[in-house]
């Protein structure tokens, strides 16, 4: 089976958020790899001494358990322009390494910045991210995901966004639009434009 990823923000030498990653973490290892312990990631990832003083990307790649930890300094995608695109068949229950099937896509966009995807005639995520909507007074994100982000459900937690299904004829009643990712500072991201 393909290899899973777990993408962190590392900002101040901490692991931000890192309850809401260990609980999707653990639960893809007990949904696909059958394991019934629970791993704390606090104790897995050690953060090396020779990091700067930056925001760092800290990807875990794993099966039953961790079998390799990368850091990167976190440069964020200027993203701009997203390019509405249908896929019926797309899967990404879970963060896979293989990303074969966003590349496809992303095979499409033409001069677009990014994608957001239409599946079954609701959407969903972009190549990177979940999204969020805002109609002048609050903010959804789609009921149909195609993976449930740490920082989607951490917002919707906090009641910062709100579940709603979205269609593509819905988008006209949105003035702005966001990506959500565990890298990103939802208040601090610019806003998108989409392109039909």
């Amino acid at each position: 089976m393909c290899r899973l990823i777990e993408s962190m923000k590392l900002e101040n030498r901490q692991i931000q958020h890192i309850e809401w990653h260990n609980k999707r973490f653990n639960e893809a290892r007990r949904q696909l790899f059958g394991m019934g312990d629970e791993l704390d990631l606090r104790q897995i990832v050690s953060i090396p001494v020779s990091l700067q003083n930056v925001v760092y990307k800290c990807r875990l790649l794993y099966r039953e358990k961790v079998e390799e930890i990368q850091f990167q300094i976190y440069n964020p995608r200027n993203v701009r322009v997203l390019q509405l695109l249908n896929d019926d068949e797309i899967d990404y229950a879970y963060k896979y390494e293989d990303r074969s099937a966003f590349d496809r896509l992303l095979a499409k966009k033409g001069d677009a910045d990014d994608i957001l995807i239409v599946k079954n005639g609701c959407i969903t995520d972009t190549s990177y991210s979940n999204i969020a909507f805002f109609d002048g007074k609050r903010w959804w994100t789609p009921d149909t995901f195609l993976l449930n982000g740490t920082q989607r459900q951490r917002l919707i937690a906090e009641g910062v966004i709100t579940v709603a299904p979205i269609t593509p004829s819905d988008l006209g009643c949105f003035s702005q639009a966001k990506p959500i990712n565990a890298l990103l500072d939802f208040k601090m991201t610019p806003v998108v434009e989409i392109r039909y």
